[in-house]
């Protein structure tokens, strides 16, 4: 089940965007809960972050965010995680098809992702779900606590 974030959920997204195993993954330094709060408030207002949850368990999260104008037939798939205690389980696959499913339900005809290029596990997941490779982004995030940039690989699934 996907469903939109709401201000209960602070601990389970402050605690996947934070943790180890995720993080390095996903767009936000590591911070304290108090610097992430206003993150989230905007996340939350912007009403483009959810939820994946197995039998009343929050299991993952992502963010869907459409875009404008003559892209408005497309949306970003972003801060895409499971949480650890949940990989290797299957739930990644049921998520990308939930995603995939709520796209086709908005009527969108392009998703789109980036993913590091050296996450091969995420790249495996999304191409068994039709994403296609698009290019590579050079130098296109740095990650500040090792000071260094890493290149994204842009990904797309056409309806």
């Amino acid at each position: 089940m996907v469903r939109n974030i709401t201000a209960n959920d602070f601990d389970f997204i402050y605690g996947l965007y934070m943790n180890p195993a995720t993080n390095p993954y996903l767009l936000y330094e590591l911070m304290d809960r108090e610097a992430f709060m206003p993150i989230f408030n905007d996340l939350l207002k912007q009403n483009i972050i959810f939820i994946y949850a197995d039998a009343g368990q929050n299991i993952g999260m992502f963010k869907l965010i459409p875009f404008h104008h003559r892209t408005k037939h497309i949306n970003y798939i972003g801060g895409l995680a499971i949480h650890p205690d949940f990989t290797g389980k299957g739930f990644g696959s049921k998520m990308m098809t939930e995603i995939i499913d709520l796209g086709k339900q908005r009527g969108l005809k392009r998703l789109e992702l980036s993913t590091a290029t050296f996450n091969t596990k995420a790249i495996k997941l999304y191409e068994k779900h039709g994403f296609v490779f698009e290019g590579v982004m050079k130098n296109y995030t740095y990650i500040q606590a090792e000071e260094r940039f890493i290149d994204e690989q842009l990904m797309a699934y056409l309806y």
